[in-house]
């Protein structure tokens, strides 16, 4: 077995690639599988709700949550996980955590699912491109952090590409503001939790604290004669029931990624689920794009842009930095 090292991997980072005989990829070979399966199924979300038209984004939600801790229960009886749920339910900063990180990520997918079956996708795919942006301005906000140069410009541009798409959109892009605020504030709320709780533990948790109301919501739809979920056929009843797999196993290969790859590599791959729904939206959604809207897409890549290109000059310099030497030898004691 040989081991080189990543170009991505600072020097001192613990790791490497390892290519196994036969050519297989060890560690980080895995951890890019995982991150591009990942956000490369979030990218894809846009066919699959386009599928579920006959259904409502609430009802589109309801399921979700009732689907995903079916599977959810099914991967800790298979994963032997029901002890790591345990632990994290009878700890009550940690459910606590993650029932905020619950009603959050349910505004994000009700949001979503509305942008998608609304027939508004590229809306839809904006909110992602510019979480980085909204991610950056919480931190200024909530954790006091300081900003670079480059990122302070990247906010502003990212702030006028608002503007610009206020005026396309002749209204402000709520769907993307919404989108991206409450992935930001998920995201910052999750980081509380750190490494306490793995991946499958936290959505098993954030699910079931949503399932009274998605079964309520469930209810209320049949009893009004509004459900889909029996109503439409096989098709569409195993469409809804997926909905638990597709909502889990993406984050299982995230969980995977971020465990192998460095932050850098992950934060970068981040990008390719916008870019998958905006194609997707423009091409086989067939969403109308005009000049305006254009510009300011462009806008907000630039400042996309901006911010990697930072990232970048931070991890070179990281890298050129001396690193301490532990210089051998005899240890002479004095008194």
């Amino acid at each position: 077995m040989t081991t080189t090292r990543s170009a991505t991997t600072p020097p001192g980072s613990s790791i490497e690639v390892r290519r196994e005989p036969g050519g297989r990829l060890g560690r980080t070979g895995v951890g890019l599988l995982n991150g591009v399966a990942a956000y490369g199924l979030w990218g894809l979300l846009p066919l699959y709700f386009a599928l579920l038209g006959a259904a409502g984004p609430v009802e589109i939600v309801a399921n979700r949550v009732a689907w995903s801790v079916l599977f959810c229960a099914l991967l800790l009886t298979v994963m032997r996980g029901w002890s790591a749920l345990w632990a994290a339910l009878t700890d009550r900063r940690i459910v606590g955590t993650l029932t905020v990180a619950a009603l959050l990520i349910a505004v994000n997918w009700l949001a979503f699912a509305y942008a998608v079956t609304t027939r508004q996708a590229i809306e839809g795919a904006l909110g992602y491109f510019i979480n980085p942006l909204v991610s950056v301005v919480l931190g200024v906000l909530v954790l006091h952090e300081s900003l670079r140069r480059t990122q302070w410009v990247a906010v502003g541009v990212g702030a006028l590409a608002v503007v610009v798409l206020t005026i396309a959109y002749g209204r402000l892009p709520w769907i993307a503001l919404v989108l991206a605020g409450s992935f930001g504030f998920y995201g910052l709320v999750k980081n509380r939790v750190g490494g306490r709780v793995d991946a499958l533990t936290s959505l098993t948790v954030e699910t079931v604290v949503l399932l009274p109301l998605g079964l309520a919501v469930m209810v209320w739809l049949t009893l009004a004669g509004q459900a889909t979920l029996t109503a439409d056929g096989p098709a569409h009843f195993w469409l809804m029931a997926a909905s638990g797999v597709i909502t889990a196993l993406p984050l299982l290969c995230f969980g995977g990624a971020a465990r192998r790859l460095p932050l850098s590599t992950v934060g970068l791959l981040q990008y390719l689920a916008p870019v998958l729904q905006f194609i997707l939206a423009v091409l086989v959604l067939r969403e109308q794009m005009p000049v305006d809207r254009w510009v300011g897409f462009s806008l907000v890549w630039v400042a996309l842009l901006l911010l990697i290109v930072d990232a970048a000059r931070q991890i070179r310099r990281r890298r050129s930095r001396p690193r301490p030497t532990i210089e051998a030898g005899p240890r002479v004691v004095t008194s």
